[in-house]
């Protein structure tokens, strides 16, 4: 299902920028709890390169285009609006936060989702970005299986280059680690290495080889070439969230070293109140799955958040100078029991406590 150009209300009481499996399972959420959500999509999703979605319970090896118009469906089911469009600038402002869009066009939301995702980085090899989805791989839950068995090369990019070897190691016995002038082994890994059989190969890679648009193998600097059939790259990840850094929030770098995000607080809260972020900004290791639901949990949150903005704006109507019990209350001390004229009960100061008529009332009512 194509994103088409909708209109633009002026308001919402969340907008989601992102359109991806964790901003759509989101708008989702919020839709079903009736709220009126606008999706922001610029059509750059991370895995529109591959072949299918994986370890997903009953998507299993759906393309991710598919996926993608499965969720719009399911949104827009939900009165969820879907726009095609690029947010360019967020800034703060009185009811909420103001989003500019790339072709001039802004809406304002009570609360803001970022699910923005990543971008991967690659090494500058020749044939590798064009092979990135197909022969070149990363995630080994990913592509693991589709693998087996094969000829896999690890591109080593960094330190957590001899854990991804390792990992690809349980899905197949002929792995090859390409040190490309990088990744320096301690005398421990060293020795990891070749008690799991894993071929170590020094100097720098030259380029990515492909016939037909399949990849062959490597060849090195130095013109030695190995056959493969699969190579993985750890990229470096960049979380999309310059967006956000206005408001105070910029992407931080990520413990493990392998790229910036903007680190999240339970159930995809922010250091920013109203903010919120969910998917692959935050959680650079997540899955399609695993993105979905953290944007499950993050419209659930800002829901919550919601309910309990609404619930403290009507105690205070309640409370308030103006409220019904108040000009009650000034009526009961003015005139006693004597409204409107009328003279219906005691003298004036043997009416109950204003507390417990106003509990009476509720009971009455209930």
């Amino acid at each position: 299902m194509p994103l088409t150009d909708h209109t633009l209300q002026e308001r919402y009481d969340v907008v989601v920028i992102g359109g991806g499996p964790a901003g759509l399972s989101a708008a989702v959420t919020l839709g079903r709890a009736l709220r009126s959500v606008v999706v922001l999509d610029a059509g750059q999703p991370r895995n529109a390169p591959a072949r299918g979605v994986h370890g997903f319970l009953a998507r299993e090896g759906m393309s991710p285009a598919a996926l993608l118009d499965a969720g719009r469906a399911d949104a827009e089911r939900y009165g969820a609006t879907l726009v095609r469009a690029e947010a360019v600038h967020v800034r703060r402002v009185t009811d909420g936060f103001a989003v500019a869009l790339a072709d001039g066009r802004g809406v304002v939301g009570r609360r803001l989702l970022l699910a923005t995702g990543l971008a991967d980085g690659l090494p500058a090899i020749p044939g590798l970005r064009e092979q990135w989805g197909a022969g070149v791989v990363h995630c080994p839950y990913c592509h693991g299986y589709e693998i087996r068995g094969q000829r896999i090369g690890v591109l080593g990019t960094g330190p957590m280059s001899i854990h991804q070897t390792l990992l690809f190691r349980q899905w197949s016995e002929h792995i090859t680690l390409f040190l490309d002038d990088t990744v320096i082994p301690t005398d421990e890994e060293w020795d990891t290495l070749a008690a799991r059989s894993v071929r170590v190969v020094d100097g720098a890679v030259a380029s990515v080889d492909q016939v037909d648009g399949a990849l062959t193998g490597v060849t090195l600097r130095g013109g030695t070439v190995f056959g493969l059939d699969a190579l993985a790259v750890g990229t470096r990840m960049e979380a999309r969230g310059d967006l956000v850094e206005p408001l105070g929030l910029a992407p931080q770098d990520h413990p493990s070293g392998m790229g910036h995000s903007i680190a999240p607080g339970p159930m995809g809260s922010t250091a920013v109140p109203g903010v919120y972020v969910a998917g692959n900004v935050s959680n650079l290791s997540a899955q399609v799955v695993v993105a979905a639901a953290e944007g499950t949990m993050a419209g659930a949150a800002i829901n919550a958040d919601l309910v309990a903005e609404e619930t403290a704006w009507a105690l205070d109507g309640y409370r308030g100078p103006f409220s019904a019990s108040s000009e009650a209350g000034v009526s009961e001390r003015v005139l006693g029991v004597r409204r409107h004229g009328l003279d219906d009960g005691p003298a004036m100061g043997a009416s109950a406590p204003a507390g417990s008529k106003r509990r009476e009332e509720v009971r009455r009512v209930g």
